[in-house]
């Protein structure tokens, strides 16, 4: 296996992006991660990024972004119809390959234009399912009433989970949702969304991107002073019906955490791709995460969702800390799908 590392990261979030399109988003990203070590797309051997036709309402709306890359003369390119972190994984698998040393990888989406709960829906069971065209709130819902009424989580729990989200984001940059001050009691006291969600259970919509940079052994070591080394990383597939498995449970998440080599070290922090608390309950059990953990230093998810780019934030945000000496090992999280179907986990490494 060849030593691949994350060399360079940029994202930006926000609440909504008004009259900005994704190619104006993307120009200064993917300027400022090349930009950082030296290199121009001529330089890289290997792009790949994640949207979704749907949330632009385009088909083949990845295409237009790429003018934001620069795609003359040719390069060698791919794209995801997933989370920007699918794209890193596709990515990696090239690098080890041998087919590229160095690799672009971005993801974004713009969720304000529309209404994302009800797109959301067209990932549901195309039979049985999306023709009742739940909202993805309410589907969640569906999995936070079976995890409270199962006793594997309390409400209280759940509530101390998005007061530690907020007050984790509180600084941060990208976060569209923080506060230094809300309480458990105040979290409570929200009105339901979708019972038993309140407003503080489900992550805050934003709009936004992420770019990161990924290079082989001393190639990585000659662009980054302190790279930060992917050690494992894996991807597994739950169940598509949402009556065929257990909601309060995530295998696919405990089994790539486990091929990803999660346990074989102590991890010094871990950045979760939980769009609401009852999952990101279900994750820290299924990772089997210490008590003691830091988890989502960031804020995570919850304090900033931007669709097709989240998952590849929470690898950006951990790479960067790794990076910057704030820690020595940590594990990054990105889902898709309904109810934790699928998941991706991560382990990164400094030197």
């Amino acid at each position: 296996m060849r030593d691949v590392a994350v060399v360079a990261t940029a994202q930006h979030q926000v609440a909504a992006l008004t009259g900005t399109t994704e190619v104006q988003l993307m120009v200064p990203l993917l300027n400022a991660v090349r930009d950082a070590i030296g290199l121009t797309q001529a330089d890289i051997g290997f792009t790949c990024s994640g949207s979704s036709d749907f949330l632009a309402g385009q088909a083949f709306s990845f295409v237009h972004t790429l003018d934001a890359v620069g795609s003359v003369p040719p390069i060698s390119e791919s794209h995801v119809e997933m989370d920007g972190a699918f794209a890193l994984y596709e990515a990696w698998v090239k690098i080890q390959t041998g087919a590229a040393d160095t690799a672009l990888v971005y993801g974004y989406g713009k969720s304000s234009p529309g209404s994302l709960r009800d797109i959301l829906a067209l990932q549901l069971d195309p039979y049985h399912v999306a023709p009742l065209w739940p909202t993805a709130d309410a589907v969640a819902a569906l999995q936070a009433r079976l995890l409270l009424e199962s006793g594997v989580s309390g409400a209280g729990e759940l509530a101390e989970i998005a007061v530690r989200s907020m007050r984790h984001a509180v600084g941060s940059p990208h976060a569209v949702r923080s506060s230094a001050d809300v309480t458990v009691a105040d979290v409570l006291a929200e009105a339901p969304v979708a019972d038993p969600l309140r407003p503080s259970d489900i992550a805050a919509e934003a709009d936004g991107g992420c770019a990161v940079v990924l290079a082989a052994g001393d190639l990585a070591r000659g662009l980054c002073e302190r790279p930060a080394w992917i050690r494992g990383i894996d991807h597994r597939i739950d169940a598509h019906g949402l009556g065929v498995r257990d909601l309060t449970r995530s295998p696919s998440a405990a089994a790539a955490a486990v091929r990803a080599g999660a346990g074989d070290d102590r991890l010094d922090f871990a950045e979760l791709h939980g769009l609401y608390t009852s999952q990101e309950a279900i994750l820290v059990r299924e990772l089997d995460l210490d008590d003691d953990l830091l988890v989502n230093p960031s804020g995570g998810a919850l304090a900033g969702n931007t669709t097709m780019a989240a998952g590849l934030m929470r690898i950006a945000e951990a790479a960067a800390r790794i990076s910057a000496g704030e820690g020595d090992r940590a594990l990054a999280h990105a889902t898709s799908g309904p109810c934790l179907q699928q998941n991706l986990v991560c382990v990164l490494e400094g030197e």
